[in-house]
């Protein structure tokens, strides 16, 4: 048993309202269903970073670049790798440009960072690659401290695909400023960001028609019977999304449908439900020019552009360490 998921899933489903961390999505399970939702017709999201890229490859190694001889050796570290779909775009682009750069994915899955290694190596058999199985923080300490990237001139964080509006506003400048103490003036960290925009296309992102969004969450349920052998009743549980236009919040809850109690042997204890109760599960905000801003201000960066999509639903943010 995994004492600190055991532990997690009793403190969620203890407090008012219950809530379940949406970290423990990612099971085996959890990483494939999330890659369908990124091809999935209303999750513009995927789409927009990987126009960025495609359209804007030569201008992102242009910034990544410091304007000196040895512009072109940087450390390429991407928090929260997955598939690596978008990045490959970059990754292929720089290779033809130069090979003096370093690239890390960095995951808390073991799974999914051996499924990119293999991909790279038959698909990029030429790249550097230094995968990182660690927590973010602890990723960057190692780059820090380990000599063998002592040769790189500039270290470039990636962290995609609208990652940041998972956090809270005050989280978000606590995780970036620890990101931001974690590197050197003039290191860059290129951030995406949800944009506000019509509320209807933001809701049927996260409510698509194929219920694939429905299943990603309810299989933190399955995963908790699993693992830590409880017995939820999947199909006694609706998904329900929100959306905020004012505070830009998007979240995802499972409803229960009926008055319920569910025991989890792992844990030793069970949990009621009132019929109707949620459970919050995900949380994600979209974000001004504006907010975006301040945030970077706010955490120890300055914006050096925004690189948008055509249809501006989406940014990559390009900062720098000051």
């Amino acid at each position: 048993m995994n004492s600190q998921f055991a532990e997690d899933i009793r403190l969620g489903l203890s407090s008012t309202p219950k809530y379940l961390p949406s970290k423990y999505f990612y099971n085996e399970k959890g990483d494939k269903l999330f890659q369908e939702i990124m091809h999935m017709p209303e999750y513009y999201l995927t789409r927009s970073e990987f126009e960025i890229f495609t359209q804007q490859k030569e201008k992102i190694l242009s910034l990544f670049s410091d304007g000196t001889s040895n512009g072109d050796k940087f450390h390429l570290i991407e928090f929260g790798a997955g598939d690596g779909l978008k990045t490959k775009v970059l990754l292929k682009y720089f290779l033809e440009k130069t090979s003096k750069f370093i690239y890390s994915p960095v995951d808390i899955s073991g799974y999914v960072l051996s499924e990119l290694s293999e991909s790279l190596k038959v698909e990029l058999p030429n790249l550097q690659v230094k995968a990182i199985e660690d927590d973010y923080f602890k990723a960057l300490e190692k780059v820090k401290s380990s000599t063998e990237f002592q040769n790189t001139t500039r270290r470039i964080v990636m962290f995609l695909g609208s990652n940041i509006g998972n956090f809270l506003q005050k989280s978000a400048v606590t995780f970036l400023s620890a990101v931001s103490d974690n590197l050197s003036s003039g290191d860059l960290l290129l951030i995406g960001f949800d944009l506000k925009k019509n509320p209807k296309v933001v809701l049927d992102a996260y409510n698509d028609a194929a219920g694939i969004t429905k299943a990603f969450n309810l299989n933190l349920l399955e995963r908790i019977n699993k693992e830590l052998g409880g017995d939820f009743q999947i199909n006694q549980f609706e998904h329900y999304p929100t959306y905020s236009p004012i505070t830009g919040a998007t979240k995802s809850y499972l409803i229960s449908s009926k008055p319920q109690k569910v025991m989890i042997e792992s844990i030793g204890e069970s949990f009621e439900f009132q019929r109707w109760e949620p459970i919050d599960m995900e949380l994600s905000f979209k974000y001004s020019l504006e907010e975006i801003d301040e945030l970077a201000n706010s955490s120890g960066f300055e914006v050096v552009e925004n690189l948008f999509d055509c249809k501006h639903f989406f940014t990559d943010s390009i900062w720098r360490k000051n």
